[in-house]
């Protein structure tokens, strides 16, 4: 039998443009808000690969991952259940196109953040030095 334990996800903190790439949500939770992209880690798959799947299917960019930002376990973070989010910096290439789960999706500055779901304001927040070092070269 297996044990009972959080599901494991991966957002990605993306910068095209000297923006942030922020996607629409399409479906609950929070439908209609705006989130980071990134989803749930298939069996077989590496959280590495799982942001470059998930990054791909929501925004049509290809990614490449400069560092690990953090890991989010806060258990009520996410109203389905307990998930623990490895989350990723990244530099995004390619077309925006809204793919997948994601309603649309958006180019927004650091500055304007708009209110996000889950606690991606907090990621941002707490990233906000190495986003703005990564900026900086860019």
């Amino acid at each position: 039998m297996c044990p009972d334990t959080p599901k494991l996800t991966v957002d990605a903190v993306i910068l095209l443009n000297g923006m942030i790439v922020l996607v629409q949500r399409k479906n609950p939770p929070f439908q209609g808000k705006f989130a980071l992209p990134g989803g749930f880690v298939d069996i077989g798959e590496t959280v590495e690969e799982a942001v470059e799947r998930e990054v791909l299917e929501e925004t049509g960019l290809s990614i490449e991952i400069v560092k690990l930002l953090g890991v989010y376990s806060e258990p009520l973070r996410d109203p389905r259940g307990h998930t623990v989010s490895v989350v990723f910096l990244c530099v995004g290439r390619g077309d925006l196109k809204a793919g997948s789960d994601a309603k649309s999706v958006y180019l927004c500055d650091l500055s304007s953040i708009p209110e996000m779901a889950f606690d991606h304001n907090r990621i941002l927040e707490q990233s906000r030095g190495e986003i703005d070092g990564i900026l900086s070269k860019m």
